[in-house]
């Protein structure tokens, strides 16, 4: 699976039901997440685990925040958030951030006001009510997947591509003025 430069995670805020963010985080361990977490979990997140069959928390870090505020991302990740907002970018439309962390809300719910403002952009699946978290997670994963990642060009009918991906070749070295070589 190629998914090109850069890293995402891939989070819930208010979660409730296990299973849902068992799902999420097996889909987010098989899309190739570097982290997940959870804001506030109105649920035990060891109880994950049944339907987290890959067991996402032994090969992936799982930060789990108190709050909103407590919340903290490594330097330089966006935080983008997954909500039916008039505002939002809808996702065929949308440019996944190099390194992300994506947040998704809670079943039967919307992201806190306070997560929304802390965004630093939001996307919209275009349906034509709320998914499933999981479902919405999984939606989300692929189109980073399939829009960042390295295939061959889709075929102009039915089937598979009519072209091979060329061989990746390496530029030159570049050099950058005006760093501090220390």
């Amino acid at each position: 699976m190629s998914s090109g430069r850069g890293y995402f995670g891939i989070g819930v805020e208010g979660i409730s039901k296990p299973m849902n963010v068992g799902n999420l985080y097996r889909s987010a361990h098989a899309f190739g997440a570097e982290f997940v977490f959870a804001i506030a979990p109105a649920v035990d997140l060891r109880a994950v685990n049944v339907s987290d069959t890959s067991q996402t928390a032994k090969h992936l870090p799982l930060y789990e925040y108190a709050s909103v505020e407590k919340m903290e991302l490594p330097k330089g990740c966006r935080l983008v958030g997954v909500e039916l907002l008039d505002e939002a970018i809808e996702l065929p439309s949308f440019t996944h951030p190099e390194r992300a962390a994506y947040v998704l809300g809670p079943e039967r719910g919307s992201l806190s006001p306070a997560l929304v403002e802390r965004c630093d952009l939001t996307v919209k699946i275009p349906t034509r009510f709320c998914v499933n978290v999981g479902v919405a997670g999984a939606i989300l994963m692929y189109d980073r997947l399939i829009t960042r990642g390295r295939f061959a060009p889709r075929a102009p009918r039915p089937g598979g591509p009519v072209e091979e991906l060329p061989e990746h070749t390496h530029g030159r070295q570049v050099f950058r003025r005006g760093r501090n070589n220390a």
